[in-house]
């Protein structure tokens, strides 16, 4: 009976073919860190959430117009980040077109990453998505909001993002470090239960996108 029942869910959750995109802009900062992240998490929600996302992210430049080709576009590193206007103008059309920005600190991007986020809303401040949001109930719980990941410093892990309209168009995954958590195991020897974490709050993520 529970596996009828699971299955009827599968067949309830929507089925796109999309493409996402992994974010490449300037500054100096290491944009193409954790290479094995988004493969993997798009294997994950290809298996478990019914999407039909492309195997192989697609890498687009901020001031690039194909940008708005993309659901989903995802950004990480560690250091400098800098958009010229065009970048600016462009990712603003993105995120309240529809696009859907979610920034990965991978420890050290912070101090750079908010003023440029600054930079595209200007009246618009970061905001704490509280553990009862959306993107943390379905279609996995954390009923404690966002998880650690990857610890460097002893701080708990925060979620904040901008909104448009009450709808969430830029997430910023501080202190977590999830790209971490969706690379291959080796690359940081994280634990199993670290990582399926990862993978099922990225999965959330990608739910979110196309469902809302």
């Amino acid at each position: 009976m529970k596996k009828i029942f699971y299955l009827l869910f599968l067949l309830s959750l929507p089925s796109f073919s999309q493409e996402i995109a992994l974010l490449k802009y300037s500054g100096g900062g290491d944009w193409y860190a954790n290479p094995t992240s988004l493969p993997n998490l798009i294997q994950f929600c290809n298996s478990n959430i019914n999407t039909r996302i492309k195997a192989k992210p697609s890498t687009v430049e901020p001031g690039n117009p194909d940008l708005l080709s993309y659901p989903f576009v995802h950004m990480t590193g560690h250091g400098n980040v800098v958009f010229s206007d065009t970048d600016v103008e462009n990712l603003r059309n993105y995120l309240t077109g529809g696009g859907f920005l979610h920034i990965d600190d991978n420890y050290g991007m912070d101090q750079y990453i908010r003023k440029e986020i600054k930079k595209i809303f200007p009246n618009n401040n970061l905001i704490e998505i509280p553990a009862n949001h959306p993107i943390f109930q379905k279609p996995f719980p954390f009923p404690n909001g966002l998880p650690k990941i990857h610890e460097h410093d002893g701080t708990r892990a925060q979620a904040f993002g901008i909104f448009i309209e009450n709808k969430l168009v830029l997430l910023y995954t501080y202190e977590c470090d999830l790209g971490d958590g969706w690379e291959d195991a080796e690359v940081h020897n994280d634990p199993l239960a670290a990582r399926d974490k990862a993978l099922k709050m990225g999965a959330n993520i990608i739910n979110y996108i196309f469902t809302n």
